[in-house]
Formats: structure tokens, sequence, C-alpha cells
């Protein structure tokens, strides 16, 4: 599967993934802040402009990427994925080492991951129900599943105009039915034996401690950075201080 892609900048090419309900717009404050190098955005398989499948697992999204860096020609990558893209960037280092230069993952870890979306899988089917005819109107409805401003206003990035109301960007009948794959880890053994950089928002669970022994296992060059202050929308959060720490193992 072709993905929706947008290169901009020239030099050492880097490649920005996204994660659940996101799109490849999620990453513009990184890309622009990497000035230096050629950043190539995505939309997963399922989300953004991107093609919809019945299938969601992180081979063959992994396969997805492949498939469209050779398609542009791109031999060689930096990888940087946020949360199920980090997941995808993994699966993609550890089965195709060959393609990936450098590794960056954003507050996610190579495990399983514990159910926490059920309150947004319900706000946004309630909004998909309701036949909004505003973004307004679309904020209300979510405002009694989802309290934080922030995560609402993240999802509704993804509302777009429809032939009669709104409707969501992201194919969200198979991002609910594949929910519990999407919460695996990657699904290759590896190791991905280049440098790789975990970044963690200082107050969130995703990353934790406790998955160092697996994480030395499958990335044996790995380092970790945390951003204090910060949850999981770390990049959001801390644009500047996120952006200084890719610039910083880039150039390393």
């Amino acid at each position: 599967m072709l993905l929706h892609t947008e290169i901009s900048g020239q030099g050492q090419a880097v490649l920005l993934l996204h994660g659940l309900f996101g799109s490849y717009e999620n990453l513009g404050v990184i890309a622009r802040q990497l000035e230096s190098y050629q950043v190539i955005s995505m939309d997963l398989r399922n989300h953004g402009r991107s093609p919809w499948s019945d299938e969601m697992n992180y081979p063959a999204m992994a396969d997805d990427v492949a498939e469209t860096l050779a398609q542009y020609g791109i031999e060689q990558v930096v990888v940087l994925g946020h949360s199920m893209g980090g997941k995808v960037a993994m699966q993609l280092a550890l089965s195709r080492p060959h393609l990936i230069s450098k590794l960056i993952l954003a507050d996610i870890s190579p495990v399983q991951n514990k159910p926490r979306h059920q309150a947004i899988f319900a706000g946004l089917s309630a909004v998909a129900a309701a036949n909004v005819q505003s973004r307004q109107q679309a904020d209300q409805l979510l405002t009694a599943y989802i309290a934080e401003a922030g995560v609402r206003a993240f999802l509704l990035k993804s509302l777009q105009k429809a032939a009669t109301g709104f409707a969501w960007r992201f194919n969200l009948d198979v991002l609910q039915s594949c929910y519990d794959t999407i919460l695996q880890p990657p699904a290759a053994t590896g190791p991905y034996p280049g440098p790789t950089l975990f970044i963690k928002g200082g107050d969130s669970d995703y990353l934790l401690s406790e998955h160092q022994g697996v994480i030395s296992t499958l990335f044996p060059q790995a380092k970790a950075k945390v951003i204090m202050g910060t949850g999981h929308w770390l990049h959001a959060e801390k644009p500047a201080a996120f952006a200084r720490l890719v610039n910083d193992f880039l150039l390393t």
C-alpha cells in the first residue's frame, strides 16, 4: 500500500510517523524544526489521506512504509515515530535494519500497552452517529466522553467536511476492531544494531524502567532522554526541548 506522503527540504532523510487517530500533520511542529534535513511525513494506513484496509498490524504497516520509501527512491532514513508510529518504526528497524540509519522513539516502548482509549472510541462513535454539522457540535458531543480540551482539539483535526455534515478522516471501524492488535509489541525479533534514542514524557507511563530489559535486547545501542513536565504528547507540549534532543541525536 502506497501511503500519502509529504516531502520537504534537502539533506539527510528523516521520516516522521504519527500515532493513533493522527495524521502526518501532527508532527508538523517537529518537521519545521528540522531545517537542515529532508523531512518525509506519511499518513499511516487507515489515517489521514492514506488508503483504508481491514488489516491493521505492524508487519503490514511497516511494509507500507518500506514500499512507499522505495516508490520515492529513498534507500535509507532516520525514522522518528510517536506512539503507534513508534511501534511501526520499531517494526521497520527490526525487520529491515538496512533501511534505518538511526531510530528515534517518542514515548513508546516495544511492549504490550494497556487499553486506555475506550472513552475516546465511545466519543468518536457518538460523533460519527450524530451526523454533526460543525466542529463545535462535534466538540460538544466529545466533551461528554473526553474532559481534556487538548485531546479533543487533537481529535478534531481529523474531522473533515463530507457530502453531508462531517466525518472522521481515519477508519474508525477498523481502528476499533483492530485495537487489541495495535496495543501489541512489534512482531519482530531483531535486534536493530543502529543508534536508537527513546524520548520519554516525564509524566507518562508508556515508557517505564521495567521495559529496560526488552529494550536492551532489541535495541542494544539504545539511549534514553526524559523531558520533564510532559505527558504522552511531549513533542506538542515542549516542542523546543523535543527538537533539541532530536537535533543533538542526529548530529552525533
